[in-house]
């Protein structure tokens, strides 16, 4: 029997998350995989001592947090570690994802916010009325890192802009231009692989701009295009994901427009949207890959 390590975070202990540990884990078993739980607190005395020589090394890691100075750790051991750290790296951080997709997978016009410090903040908010100009109004303003749509903003005035801004100076954020088309609506990809594994169409009929579900979205099951298959799986691979989340606007004659990418996409609401359990497809791609 292969062993691996899930690797979760210590802090995260809701059930919201709890629950995908075990879908995981239950998975693993379905491939004669054991799984161990294991968290950032477990091993980070561990691995900053040098002290894993105590317990032997697993097959495999299944890295479910976006620590990624623990997951650079884990890989200097040598283990493969599923996503690995560059990839899970590249996700987290809205502003590269966005860089390192320009030109090769279609997005909104995006303009990455000059770095300031904390301390400092923004004395000078002439960049957002340049920005403004490019993107025009209404303008999405999002923090590099967030999830669940808590960190995006959608600012209708230059006013509105200004006082965001002011408010997140020292927070890294993108600005982006708003596509009107896709108000309230999106799409989720589940990739695992190099395959579209399951889809669902999310949508908000509460006025909000977000589709996620966490803000009072809804959902269905969703056939995706071909268009948005390949380039799920694209970009994907450009990120060096094993799985992931794609999430894709529509734009104006419904042209698939990406949105961000998740490197460890809670899949409950999909599974309850389409039967398909990820983890199984997540367990299957790495028994296969190991």
């Amino acid at each position: 029997m292969k062993t691996g390590w899930l690797v979760v975070n210590h802090f995260l202990a809701t059930n919201k998350f709890t629950e995908h540990y075990d879908w995981l884990r239950k998975a693993a078993e379905n491939v004669d995989i054991a799984l161990i739980l294991k968290t950032g607190v477990d091993l980070m005395n561990e691995i900053g001592q040098g002290l894993l020589s105590s317990e032997p090394l697993p097959d495999f890691v299944l890295f479910w947090d976006k620590d990624i100075r623990l997951a650079s750790a884990l890989e200097n051991l040598g283990l493969k570690v599923f996503n690995n750290a560059r990839a899970i790296s590249l996700c987290d951080d809205k502003s590269l994802t966005h860089l390192n997709l320009a030109g090769q997978i279609p997005m909104p016009k995006t303009i990455c916010a000059p770095m300031t410090y904390p301390a400092v903040g923004y004395p000078d908010v002439s960049f957002v009325k340049r920005a403004v100009e490019v993107l025009g109004l209404p303008m999405v303003i999002k923090e590099c890192y967030g999830s669940f749509g808590f960190q995006v903003y959608l600012a209708n005035t230059l006013e509105d802009a200004e006082t965001l801004v002011k408010k997140l100076a020292g927070t890294p954020f993108i600005m982006q231009e708003f596509i009107d088309s896709s108000k309230g609506r999106d799409v989720r990809l589940q990739v695992v692989g190099k395959q579209v594994v399951a889809a669902m169409y999310r949508y908000n009929d509460q006025g909000d701009f977000r589709a996620n579900i966490t803000n009072g979205g809804k959902m269905k099951a969703y056939e995706p295009t071909e268009e948005q298959k390949e380039l799920a799986v694209t970009a994907c691979s450009i990120l060096g994901l094993d799985f992931a989340g794609v999430d894709f606007l529509f734009g104006e004659h419904n042209e698939p427009i990406l949105c961000e990418i998740n490197s460890n996409a809670h899949f409950k609401n999909l599974y309850s949207c389409t039967g398909v359990n990820v983890a199984e497809a997540i367990l299957d791609h790495i028994a296969k890959n190991i």
